[in-house]
């Protein structure tokens, strides 16, 4: 069975302060929880989260990463560095940094041989638009991500890999995507997975949804047969909010 991974991205939100009061308050109410438990801060917050977070169940993880080790690359961040300090994974290809950063398959796929290269864990980012799934191209919209920005990449490295499922029209708008709708597609990308590598990696990979997870819809989110945790945004702000949500899994 595979296990539920429930990773926070904070986005440009909280300061280290305030990161090590999250951590302190969340740390009790998750010590003996078996869901894997991530938390994606900003990079100003990265060594007071591991800091906080040391010797406790959550795990750390960047927002996004460059994907050269080194160079003349002004205000950027390589996989080499997260790794010098201990993060663990790294979201990559987010929504909000392919529409206002113009990154492409081409540079998502960049990214993710380097964080593996680098021992980091990517959570990859894909989704349609509103537009795209009013006219029917979501299945194939989001297939053609996953193909492009796993390009290359050997089942190991896939098998170690989290896709995260965000319809773009859903993250902070407050709309969700319909359990069925959130479930249907996670098969989707499953299946996507069997015909590139297998079944067995495919039945091995975590799928997880994102797009205004709340702790009102998670529950039957984690219930279905193929949405493997969540990815979640504004909730992730708040420790209670967080804390229901990975309550809300079945252990």
């Amino acid at each position: 069975m595979r296990r539920k991974v429930i990773a926070g991205n904070w986005k440009m939100n909280m300061l280290p302060d305030a990161t090590i009061k999250f951590i302190e308050e969340l740390t009790p109410l998750v010590k003996d929880k078996q869901s894997e438990i991530i938390i994606c801060v900003p990079y100003t917050d990265l060594f007071y989260a591991l800091m906080s977070a040391q010797n406790t169940n959550i795990k750390i993880g960047a927002q996004n990463m460059h994907w050269e080790e080194s160079g003349a690359y002004t205000g950027e961040v390589s996989g080499q560095m997260l790794k010098a300090i201990g993060v663990e994974y790294v979201i990559i290809g987010h929504s909000e940094r392919r529409q206002y950063f113009n990154e492409t398959d081409e540079s998502v796929n960049k990214k993710i041989k380097a964080a593996f290269e680098n021992k980091l864990k990517p959570i990859l980012c894909v989704g349609e638009s509103l537009e795209q799934r009013e006219a029917k191209k979501q299945d194939e919209v989001v297939t053609n991500q996953i193909k492009a920005d796993l390009d290359g990449l050997t089942s190991e490295q896939v098998s170690n890999l989290i896709i995260a499922y965000e319809p773009i029209w859903a993250i902070g708008t407050g709309k969700t995507a319909t359990t069925e709708d959130a479930n249907n597609m996670a098969k989707t990308i499953r299946n996507k997975i069997s015909d590139l590598y297998g079944q067995n990696i495919a039945d091995k990979i975590i799928i997880q949804y994102g797009g205004s997870v709340k702790s009102s819809n998670s529950k039957e989110l984690f219930e279905t047969s193929d949405v493997d945790g969540a990815l979640i945004g504004g909730a992730s702000l708040k420790v209670d909010e967080f804390d229901k949500i990975i309550e809300s899994v079945k252990e």
